[in-house]
């Protein structure tokens, strides 16, 4: 009797081929790792480690520099002069300064109301202070939604300005720009920006703007974000995790230490006269507001963080907003270092020591180490030392400085170190998109200008989720399915049952349940689904 071979299996086939082919590749596998697959690896993992220690050495410096400032009660207000604005009986109320307050704003059906009326309600001498709605909305009837809404307020006695234009050129930085061309700002002295979906509190400009009259080497006043939807869903609760080390450790440091820090593009307050010295509003980049705070810090301008002020906002809660988001925060930085590392460099108005924290610290390793290691590391590198033993990650790179690194980035968030883990996974699979729009800005690659207005969905949300459970909508496969993280996905999770099976990393808990986030991301089964009305 003759054996069975494939090609009975397998008809058309040669007998053997198929094997054949397994040994081939077999065979070209154990020919190329050792001279090649084997060194381009120990390679990466020696660059990893190299990012993974200088993004440990720059979070203990921050976490080291904060509980320095809790010690010792270094608030601002104790190290710059901070009086409140008195009334003159001479002068009246033409002793309190002028203040623009501008609204920039696109298609912003959901929240339009909030922050008018939030602005609108500022506590400041009524002849004292313009309210200036920049509308770029390109659908009409939410364009006369927004100029009703001025007019209601300008019936009420407000000094509010409805201000278009014809196109949308430089977007967000071209509307402030425009805005600032305006002959009544000319009476201004400073100017407050609050994004759509921003509502600060009446006291806001009673609190910040005397920073900027007693010191005149202030150009900027910036207030932390409080999420007013943080609970809605688990993206958000993480979002908040990451945006609360932000504000509570990165920002409050660079206050402290340098007095520069990244503008956060609202919630606040601008010199006039800085602002225009440092060159005004330029579109190069999707980050025009670091890009202005860089400018000006170079200009010798100091800036202000006041972390017990803080302006409700909402974080974006769709997966699709904010995948968006994230390519925008992650490109223009990484876009924006490449511009203007060299001008920092030769600058000569700022010490020394500024302009290495600036380059160094600010840009390098908080805006590209930090998403490369992140993703090519945990996710590329690691997984691949499954399938070559002959490389190994000491423990120490493997375990200790990210368990360390994580547990200082959870500091600004107590109330959610249970959901540390989900957290981790989670700003793993947005690494891939944070990774992937870096190089996009460092080479100027086809999205590198790509600006996506961040949707908001305000109280629409709970408009359509009266007491009935809602319907679940619809499963639209193009739009939900992502094949990037599906394959990435994929991959994690050969790598972890290689390991499960033949290896000896036990990586395979680590492997399985990050492959499971990234497929979890990959069906687009994240963030809030929006109802189909």
């Amino acid at each position: 009797m003759d054996r069975l071979s494939s090609a009975d299996f397998f008809p058309g086939t040669s007998q053997g081929s198929r094997g054949d082919f397994t040994g081939q590749m077999g065979l070209i596998w154990q020919v190329v790792k050792a001279p090649l697959i084997v060194p381009v690896l120990k390679l990466l993992v020696i660059i990893c480690l190299a990012m993974s220690i200088m993004l440990f050495i720059e979070r203990v410096y921050m976490g080291v520099v904060i509980v320095l400032v809790k010690l010792f009660g270094r608030k601002p207000n104790k190290k710059y002069k901070w009086e409140p604005i008195k009334d003159d009986l001479e002068f009246g109320n033409s002793a309190y300064p002028m203040v623009l307050v501008q609204i920039p704003m696109y298609n912003e059906k959901e929240v339009y109301q909030l922050s008018i009326g939030a602005a609108c309600g500022l506590s400041w001498p009524s002849d004292r202070i313009i309210i200036q709605v920049l509308d770029d909305s390109t659908d009409p009837t939410i364009k006369s939604l927004v100029e009703l809404e001025c007019q209601r307020w300008a019936s009420k006695g407000i000094n509010i300005k409805y201000e278009i234009r014809d196109n949308r050129n430089g977007y967000k930085a071209g509307a402030l720009k425009e805005g600032m061309k305006h002959s009544y700002v000319k009476h201004c002295d400073y100017v407050a920006i609050f994004d759509a979906d921003f509502q600060p509190e009446p006291d806001f400009l009673w609190r910040t703007i005397p920073f900027l009259v007693h010191n005149h080497d202030i150009a900027l006043v910036q207030a932390r974000w409080k999420f007013v939807n943080a609970d809605e869903c688990l993206m958000t609760r993480m979002q908040e995790m990451s945006l609360d080390y932000h504000f509570t450790v990165e920002q409050e440091v660079g206050s402290t230490t340098y007095a520069f820090f990244g503008f956060n593009g609202t919630a606040g307050v601008w010199r006039i006269s800085a602002l225009n010295e440092a060159g005004g509003w330029k579109d190069r980049t999707t980050v025009e507001d670091m890009d202005l705070a860089v400018r000006a810090s170079l200009k010798g301008w100091k800036f202000v963080y006041i972390s017990d002020l803080k302006v409700k906002s909402e974080l974006p809660s769709t997966f699709k907003a904010y995948r968006y988001q994230q390519h925008r925060w992650s490109c223009g930085p990484a876009n924006l270092f490449k511009k203007m590392a060299i001008e920092i460099y030769r600058n000569k108005k700022v010490s020394l020591w500024k302009k290495f924290y600036v380059i160094y610290s600010f840009f390098f390793v908080r805006k590209i180490v930090a998403h490369i290691v992140t993703f090519v590391f945990y996710c590329v590198v690691m997984p691949a030392t499954v399938l070559v033993p002959e490389v190994e990650v000491p423990k120490w790179g493997a375990v200790y400085i990210p368990s360390t690194i994580t547990l200082l980035n959870a500091v600004g968030t107590p109330r959610s170190l249970h959901l540390l883990v989900f957290w981790i996974l989670f700003e793993n699979v947005m690494s891939l998109h944070r990774t992937k729009a870096t190089f996009i800005g460092l080479l100027e690659a086809g999205r590198v200008n790509e600006w996506v207005v961040t949707e908001k969905l305000g109280d629409a949300l709970k408009a359509k989720l009266p007491g009935k459970a809602a319907k679940k909508p619809r499963l639209r496969i193009g739009e939900r399915l992502h094949l990037l993280e599906l394959g990435v996905g994929a991959y994690l999770l050969v790598c972890g049952f290689y390991d499960y099976a033949f290896g000896k990393n036990r990586y395979y808990i680590y492997l399985f349940l990050q492959s499971l986030a990234f497929f979890i991301s990959g069906v687009g089964y994240v963030g809030t689904f929006v109802p189909n009305s």
